[in-house]
C-alpha cells in the first residue's frame, strides 16, 4: 500500500486541469472528497474527470478484445461469475481464536471489553476513520470504555512520518533485502527491536512490516526488494526473530499473504471505485496456486511468522485461485487461522477490500476506507441475521487480544509525537551494522580489497551523492523515490505518472526509471521506502576517509556517457544502482547506459571497483570480464548509513560477510517464463492469469532443476580470507519418531501457533567443523541443503549458520533438522509426510560449493 496522505498530496498539487462534468464524474468526485482523498471539491471534480475519461477508454478497448472471436461470452457477459467461482474452495465459519497459550492473559482483556460493548462499538474496533491522527491508518475508538483507537502506520524499513520529505526525525533501517543478505538471525532480531521502539516512541501501535510476500517468484518483481529472500526457508529463519523484535514494543504486521508476486495488474482500475457495472474495467491479476505448491513454497515462511506470536497480518491485493485475497476463505480461514493457528487479527492492504459482509467472514479489520463497514454497517449485518454476532465478537477480540499483548501505546497518534526526535544510538548502530554485512562482495582480484591509504581515489557515478538532484516540487519523496525523476532516455517521470501506477488507472506497459539518476539509492519506492531523517552518502564518507589518509580524491558525478578519468593510476570506484518500486515491475536487470558508464570508466582506469546499490537482483556479464574491473560489490538496499558502512568493507575495519539471498544469472533469458510478469491475454483480457505451473521450481531451484549454469549462485559471496570445512557428519536423533505422518496429525484439536507441535520435531542433527585458514577475521555462512526423495529438488536450503573467526581459529557448526525441514505437503492425505527412501544432506559455502555430502534412510 501507498500512504492515502501521500497521494492526497500529490492529488492536491498536481491536478490543475479540468473537464467536462458527468453524473458519474460528480459520483466518483463525491466518493474522493468523502473519503479524504482529495481535500478541496472542485479538485475532486477535476480528477474525477481524469479518471472517468481513462476508464472509458479503458472499458471500450476490453469490450473490444472481448467481443473477439472465439472468446467465451460469459467472459463478457457474465466475467465474475465465469472466473471468481469453483477455484478456490469456500471455507466457513472463520475459526475463532482460541486465546491459548501466551495470548490467554491478552484474550482476557479483550473479551472483557468486548463484553461490555455494543454491537455499535465493536463494529467502530474495527473500521478506519478518515482523521487518521498522522498515522497511515486509524480504527474507530470506544471513548466510552476508554479505548483510544489503533495506529497502523509504514513501513517495513521504519516508521514513517505524515508529510512527503524526511521528517520522520527517526533513524530508519536497511530494507529487508540486505537483511536477507546478512544471512544473520540475531541482526534481524537487533534491526526489528530497534525498529519497534522507534514506531511506539511515534505514537504507533501497529507496525506494517515485516514482508513475507512477495517472495520473489518473477526477477523483475516490482517489491521483491522488500523481502528476505527468494528462499522460503531463508525468509522464515530471519521473520522469526524480525517479529520478536518488533512485539516488543508494538504489533507487527507480517505482509502481504499470500501470492502477490507481481505488481503488474494487482489492482483493479482505480482500485475498484468504478467497479458499478457501468464499465468493463481490468480486475485483478489471478495468482493460480496449487496446494502442494503453497505449502512447499509460499506457506512456509508463514509457519515461522505465526509460531514467533505474530500479531497482525496483512492480506494482500491479488487474486488467489481467482478469489481476492482479502475474501479468500480457503487461504484466511482454512490456511492462516486453521491450519496455522493464527490468534491475531487479519487487515485488509490500503483499498484492498471489493465486498461487505463477504470480507467480514475472512478478515478482521478494514483500512483505509470505511465504505462497506462504516455506519454500522457490521451492528446491522448482526441485527437482521446476515453476520453471526459471535462473528463481530471474534473480529473485535482478535484486534483488542492483539493490541492488548503488544502495543497499548500511550498518547496514540503519530501527530502527538511528530516533533520527537527518537533517534538512539543503539538504532542507528543496528542500521549500520545491518547495512555492513548486508553487502556481497563478489568479485576481488588480486585482493584489490580492501584498501590502504591509496595515493589517488576517483569516485564515479550518480550514485555515489546522498541527496536528490531533482525537482522537490515532484512529491516523489514521500515514496522514496526523490532519486528517480528521470529515465536514462531523458524522458521525466513525475508523481503523477507514479499516482497513476498505484490507483491501477495507468496504461499497461508504463513503469518506473529502472536507475535513480538524481542520487544514491538506499531502498526501493513506495510504502516499503525508507525515509530516515540523515543519510550518510558514499561520496561523503569516502571523503572523510581521504582526509584521514591524505588521499588525494577526483569525482564526476555527472549524468554523462562520457566520464573522464583525471589520473587512471590510483583506485577508481564507480557507483551504480537499480531501482524497484511498488506499483510496477522492472523492465530490466542490468540497463545498458548504466553498463556502458561502468566500462568507459574502466576503460581508463586499471583498478576499477564496481560499487551497486540494488533494489533486487542485477546482472553483470557486460563488464564482469573487463581486464580493468578488479572488484564488485553488491550494496542491496543499505539504508542512511550507506557510506558509513561502505568505507567499513572498503578500508579493511570488517570484512565483508554477506551472501546473496537470490541467483544471479548470466543472461535475463536464464529466467525464462519467470523473468517478467503475467499480462492479460487474448483469451483473458480483463481477468488476468498467472498459473504457478512451474510449482516450487523458482530461483535456484530451477536453475538446477534446468541445468542453466548462473553467475553467481544462491548463497554465494567473498570475504577477505578462506576457510576450510571439516568433519561433516549427520545422525538422527536417537529415540525420535520417524512415522511418516506427524504425530497428532489425526487430532481435532485447533492448531497451536505455526501448525500442529510435532513438525518442529528434531529428527536429526548435522555438524561440521569451520577454520579460518586466512590471515583475516571474517564470518562465516555454513550452509545446509536437503533432497527429500520424490521432490525433484535437488537441494533445498534447510539449515544457516553463521559465526566470526579470527585467523586460524575453528569452530563447530550445528544443524537441527525438524520433521517440517524433512518432509513434503501430501494433497491426498492434507498433511505433511516424511517419505520413504534416502535423503541426501549437503553442506556448502553455497547451494553449488558443496563441502561435504552425507545421507540417511527413512
Amino acid at each position: 500500500m501507498v500512504s492515502t496522505r501521500w497521494l492526497l498530496a500529490t492529488l492536491a498539487c498536481r491536478l490543475l486541469t479540468t473537464t467536462a462534468q458527468s453524473e458519474e464524474t460528480q459520483r466518483l468526485a463525491d466518493v474522493l472528497f468523502a473519503i479524504g482523498l482529495v481535500p478541496d471539491e472542485a479538485l475532486a471534480t477535476a480528477a474525477a474527470g481524469l479518471l472517468v475519461s481513462g476508464a472509458n477508454a479503458t472499458s471500450e478497448g476490453l469490450q473490444q478484445a472481448l467481443s473477439a472471436p472465439g472468446i467465451d461470452e460469459h467472459k463478457r457477459t457474465q466475467a465474475e461469475l465465469f472466473y471468481s467461482y469453483g477455484g478456490s474452495p469456500p471455507v466457513y465459519p472463520s475459526p475463532k481464536g482460541s486465546g491459548a497459550g501466551d495470548w490467554a492473559e491478552a484474550y482476557g482483556k479483550a473479551q472483557a471489553l468486548v463484553a461490555q460493548m455494543t454491537n455499535e462499538e465493536k463494529n467502530n474496533v474495527t473500521t478506519p476513520v478518515l482523521s487518521t491522527r498522522g498515522c497511515s491508518g486509524f480504527t474507530g475508538t470506544v471513548e466510552r470504555l476508554g479505548f483510544p483507537g489503533i495506529c497502523l502506520n509504514d513501513g517495513p524499513a521504519g516508521v514513517k512520518g505524515p508529510v512527503a520529505e524526511n521528517d520522520t526525525r527517526a533513524n530508519g533501517f536497511p530494507a529487508q533485502l540486505s537483511v536477507g543478505a546478512t544471512w544473520n538471525r540475531g541482526l534481524a532480531y537487533w534491526r526489528g527491536q530497534q525498529m519497534g521502539k522507534e514506531f511506539k516512541a511515534k505514537g504507533v501501535d501497529v507496525a506494517l512490516a515485516p514482508v513475507l510476500g512477495p517472495l520473489g517468484r518473477i526477477a523483475t518483481g516490482g517489491r521483491n526488494w522488500e523481502g528476505f529472500s527468494n528462499d522460503p526457508f531463508l525468509t522464515g529463519a530471519l521473520i522469526e526473530p524480525t517479529i520478536k523484535g518488533l512485539q516488543e514494543s508494538v504489533v507487527a504486521c507480517a505482509k502481504h499473504f499470500i501470492g502477490n508476486e507481481q505488481e503488474t495488474q494487482r489492482n483493479p482500475f482505480l482500485v475498484g471505485y468504478l467497479d458499478n457495472g457501468n464499465y468493463t474495467l481490468n480486475a485483478s491479476v489471478s495468482a493460480n496456486i496449487d496446494d502442494s505448491t503453497m505449502h512447499e513454497l509460499y506457506l512456509w515462511p508463514w509457519y515461522d511468522a505465526v509460531r514467533a506470536g505474530v500479531g497482525s497480518v496483512m492480506c494482500s491485493y491479488q487474486r488467489i485461485n481467482n478469489s481476492y485475497a482479502c475474501q479468500n476463505s480457503a487461504a484466511l480461514n482454512g490456511l492462516l487461522k486453521g491450519e496455522l493457528g493464527f490468534q491475531g487479527f487479519v487487515v485488509s492492504d490500503w483499498f484492498a477490500q471489493h465486498a461487505g459482509i463477504a470480507t467480514a467472514e475472512t478478515m478482521e479489520m478494514a483500512m483505509p476506507d470505511p465504505r462497506y463497514w462504516g455506519n454500522g454497517t457490521l451492528s446491522t449485518a448482526v441485527s437482521n441475521g446476515s453476520l453471526k454476532a459471535d462473528r463481530l465478537d471474534d473480529m473485535a477480540t482478535r484486534i483488542l487480544a492483539s493490541w492488548y499483548r503488544y502495543s497499548t501505546t500511550e498518547l496514540v497518534g503519530f501527530e502527538n509525537h511528530y516533533d520527537e526526535d527518537v533517534r538512539q544510538p543503539e538504532s542507528a548502530a543496528a542500521a549500520f551494522q545491518v547495512a555492513v554485512e548486508g553487502h556481497v562482495l563478489v568479485k576481488n582480484v588480486n585482493n584489490a580489497l580492501p584498501l590502504s591509504k591509496p595515493t589517488v581515489l576517483s569516485v564515479f557515478g550518480w550514485d555515489a551523492v546522498a541527496g536528490s538532484t531533482a525537482d522537490p516540487t515532484q512529491s516523489l519523496g514521500g515514496v522514496g523515490m526523490a532519486n528517480s525523476q528521470i529515465f536514462t532516455t531523458g524522458q521525466n517521470f513525475s508523481a503523477v505518472t507514479y499516482l497513476q501506477l498505484v490507483a491501477a488507472t495507468a496504461p499497461l506497459g508504463t513503469t518506473i526509471p529502472d536507475v535513480a539518476l538524481n542520487g544514491t539509492l538506499i531502498a526501493g519506492g513506495g510504502s516499503g521506502s525508507c525515509l530516515p531523517a540523515t543519510v550518510s552518502g558514499p561520496y561523503e564518507a569516502l571523503l572523510r576517509q581521504a582526509l584521514s589518509d591524505g588521499t588525494k580524491v577526483y569525482n564526476d558525478t555527472r549524468v554523462t556517457d562520457s566520464p573522464v578519468v583525471e589520473d587512471g593510476s590510483g583506485v577508481c570506484l564507480v557507483f551504480i544502482n537499480a531501482q524497484a518500486a511498488e506499483a510496477a515491475d522492472r523492465t530490466t536487470l542490468a540497463d545498458e547506459f548504466s553498463d556502458n558508464y561502468v566500462d568507459a570508466v574502466a576503460s581508463q582506469c586499471a583498478n576499477t571497483v564496481v560499487i551497486i546499490h540494488n533494489a533486487g537482483i542485477r546482472l553483470v556479464d557486460r563488464f564482469f570480464d573487463h581486464e580493468n574491473i578488479t572488484a564488485i560489490l553488491y550494496g542491496h538496499t543499505p539504508g542512511p548509513a550507506s557510506g558509513d558502512a561502505l568505507v567499513e568493507l572498503l578500508y579493511g575495519r570488517q570484512s565483508p560477510s554477506g551472501r546473496l539471498p537470490y541467483t544471479v544469472a548470466h543472461d535475463e533469458a536464464d529466467y525464462g517464463s519467470l523473468l517478467r510478469p503475467d499480462l492479460p491475454t487474448e483469451q483473458d483480457p480483463q481477468y488476468a492469469q498467472s498459473n504457478f505451473t512451474e510449482g516450487v521450481f523458482i530461483d535456484y531451484r530451477r536453475f538446477m532443476k534446468e541445468g542453466i549454469s548462473p553467475r553467481f549462485e544462491f548463497g554465494y559471496g567473498l570475504t577477505y580470507t578462506n576457510f576450510s570445512y571439516s568433519n561433516f557428519s549427520v545422525s538422527k536423533v536417537p529415540n525420535a519418531r520417524f512415522d511418516l505422518a506427524p504425530p497428532g496429525s489425526k487430532s481435532s484439536a485447533l492448531a497451536p501457533e505455526g501448525g500442529l507441535a510435532s513438525l518442529y520435531d528434531v529428527l536429526a542433527t548435522a555438524c561440521v567443523t569451520v577454520t579460518n585458514t586466512g590471515e583475516v577475521a571474517a564470518a562465516e555462512v555454513a550452509q545446509l541443503y536437503v533432497n527429500i526423495p520424490g521432490s525433484g529438488v535437488e537441494r533445498a536450503l534447510r539449515g544457516f549458520e553463521k559465526k566470526l573467526l579470527q585467523p586460524g581459529e575453528s569452530a563447530e557448526y550445528t544443524f537441527d533438522l525438524k520433521r517440517r525441514d524433512l518432509s513434503l505437503w501430501s494433497m491426498e492425505k492434507q498433511d505433511w509426510m516424511l517419505q520413504d527412501g534416502q535423503y541426501e544432506i549437503v553442506m556448502g559455502k553455497s547451494v553449488l560449493d558443496v563441502q561435504g555430502t552425507a545421507v540417511f534412510s527413512v
